[in-house]
C-alpha cells in the first residue's frame, strides 16, 4: 500500500496533525507533501488531505487537489480549526472538502482545534456578527496539544486498516 499525506498550513497548526498521521502510519509506503507538491495522485492507495479551516469553508490552495482525487480514490480529511470539536463552522467545512472530491471515496475525517492568530481574532472580536466566535477561539490557543497530536496518530491508523480491508 502507498498513502500520501499532503496539507496546507499557514500557522503550524495542521502541519503538526500532518506530521502526526505520517508518523502513525507505520505498515505501508508513504510520502509526506505540501498540496502544491502533491503530484500523481493516481499512484497512491490513500491520501490523506489536510486544512486550516477558514470562514467555515476550504482555502483556495486546498479545493484543487481535493478537486482532482481520481474516481474511487480513498480518501481521509483532516482539519484544524478555531471552534469546538464537532462544531457547526468544522463541520460545514469538512461537507464542503468532501463535496469537492465528489469522485473519491472518502473513509474518515478527522479535526481539532488549532491557534487562530491573534490579529485575526482581535478584529472579529470588534465585529458584533463575529464576537461569539472570536470569543471561543481564543480558548484554542494551547491547540494542537499532545492529546490532539495523539487522536490524531490514532485516526492514521484507523484509516491504514480501514483502507486495507476495502
Amino acid at each position: 500500500m502507498k498513502v500520501l499525506v499532503t496539507y496546507y498550513s499557514e500557522t503550524g497548526n495542521t502541519e503538526k496533525l500532518a506530521r502526526a498521521i505520517y508518523e502513525g502510519i507505520e505498515i505501508a509506503e508513504k510520502d509526506l507533501l505540501l498540496v502544491n507538491e502533491a503530484k500523481n495522485l493516481e499512484d497512491y492507495d490513500l491520501i490523506f488531505c489536510g486544512f486550516p479551516v477558514h470562514a467555515s469553508s476550504v482555502p483556495g490552495k486546498v479545493v484543487q487537489i481535493l478537486k482532482s482525487i481520481p474516481e474511487g480514490k480513498k480518501l481521509a480529511i483532516f482539519a484544524t480549526h478555531g471552534s469546538l470539536r464537532g462544531g457547526q463552522l468544522a463541520t460545514t467545512a469538512f461537507e464542503y472538502s468532501m463535496s469537492l472530491a465528489s469522485k473519491a471515496k472518502v473513509i474518515g475525517t478527522f479535526g481539532c482545534r488549532g491557534q487562530v492568530k491573534m490579529d485575526l481574532i482581535e478584529a472579529l472580536l470588534k465585529k458584533p456578527e463575529h464576537k461569539a466566535w472570536a470569543e471561543e477561539a481564543q480558548s484554542a490557543v494551547t491547540h494542537p496539544d499532545d492529546a490532539d497530536l495523539a487522536d490524531c496518530k490514532d485516526f492514521a491508523e484507523k484509516m491504514v486498516r480501514k483502507a486495507l480491508k476495502d
